[in-house]
């Protein structure tokens, strides 16, 4: 008698113990799917756009978003996670992005978008304001091909520069007015 009760006081102890546990390692491991897309969509970027490489050696930050999704009929929204790395590819965070557009648009896009921030204080503002709002707050600059060919070490005098790239499916226009970029716990 002793000895069942002995194993039902037992198994509450040892599955509460094993959720501990794995709650620990989950949240310490952060999202290991989302940094491998992310490094997959940054070296995607690598590979059709070299430039874009300078732009990370310099960076104090990539914010790497693998894939946004876009959908719209005549009110619009977009969506995605993305990873914060370090120049060295560090996971230095989790964010995601939204935003929300009306206007004349319909269909339906996913494009990946890789933000190089350049300074200490873009970095900060993303981290201590309540996100990031595209039009407000650091200069950001949308990198087209034509832009990317003109861009030195000298010339680089924006806090941050944003490359959108990969987009499958049909939406008119493309854009980052209204985005808004907020750090979440994967």
């Amino acid at each position: 008698m002793i000895k069942y009760l002995r194993l039902i006081l037992a198994i509450p102890l040892l599955l509460l113990s094993v959720g501990c546990s794995t709650q620990q390692t989950s949240t310490s491991s952060g999202d290991p799917e989302l940094d491998a897309k992310a490094r997959a969509a940054l070296q995607q970027l690598f590979n059709t756009e070299p430039r874009a490489k300078n732009l990370q050696n310099l960076a104090k930050a990539v914010l790497v978003f693998p894939e946004v999704v876009k959908a719209g009929f005549i009110a619009g929204a977009e969506g995605g996670k993305g990873v914060m790395l370090s120049p060295d590819g560090q996971v230095l965070g989790y964010y995601t992005i939204r935003a929300i557009s009306y206007g004349l648009q319909a269909g339906g896009q996913s494009f990946s978008q890789v933000m190089f921030l350049m300074t200490d204080a873009a970095i900060s503002y993303l981290k201590s304001s309540d996100g990031l709002s595209v039009g407000v707050g650091p200069s950001v600059v949308l990198v087209d091909e034509g832009k990317a060919k003109e861009m030195t070490s000298t010339n680089l005098q924006s806090d941050v520069y944003a490359f959108i790239f990969g987009q499958e499916g049909l939406m008119a226009g493309l854009g980052l007015q209204g985005q808004k970029i907020s750090q979440f716990n994967p």
